[in-house]
């Protein structure tokens, strides 16, 4: 069954037809939720505030066919709220790639994960919410507005500033260059 009538069954009250849209989302929503709070059991618990805010809220969504939208804008709120209800920010940090192929250097990778998540500290959590949707989720900036609830004008002046912060803080750290040694290995 499509997603449309899926919703539709769903907000007459079919819990089956929910968990089968819940289901397709919840990956999703859970990398994103990690990616914004940086914390794997806030992200649970922000995605499964929203998929309750979801279900609960349902009935009240206009047009079906925004469901995948509307789902995100819920978790993202969800996500600010976890934020300004803890006042801190995690230590522990878990970056997980989306749909990313297979890299062989995995060295690389997780040096590469730990400098997007030292670059991504820096923000804050609407800044870290655009950066995450648009760029890690691939959405377009009027899907990151409407997921928001704010102007695109608002989306795109964020952005401009997060990129911003994120290019200081990038030139901020100290970056290592590796030295070439015998054999091809790197040091």
């Amino acid at each position: 069954m499509d997603q449309r009538g899926l919703v539709e069954r769903a907000r007459r009250g079919d819990h089956d037809a929910f968990a089968e849209l819940a289901r397709a989302a919840v990956v999703r929503l859970d990398q994103a939720a990690r990616l914004i709070l940086r914390d794997p059991e806030l992200a649970r618990d922000a995605v499964q505030e929203g998929l309750i805010r979801a279900w609960r809220d349902l009935p009240k969504l206009r047009d079906p066919d925004r469901f995948d939208g509307w789902l995100y804008r819920l978790t993202v709120n969800s996500c600010i709220d976890q934020t300004r209800r803890r006042k801190r920010r995690p230590i522990e940090v878990e970056l997980t790639v989306g749909h990313a192929p297979e890299i062989a250097d995995m060295a690389g990778a997780l040096a590469d994960r730990d400098h997007i998540d030292g670059v991504l500290r820096h923000l804050d959590e609407r800044e870290r919410a655009i950066v995450v949707l648009h760029y890690f989720l691939g959405m377009p900036l009027t899907e990151v507005a409407a997921t928001l609830g704010v102007p695109v004008g608002t989306v795109k002046s964020r952005l401009h500033r997060a990129l911003g912060e994120m290019r200081v803080a990038i030139a901020a750290e100290p970056t290592g260059t590796p030295s070439q040694v015998s054999g091809g290995l790197l040091v």
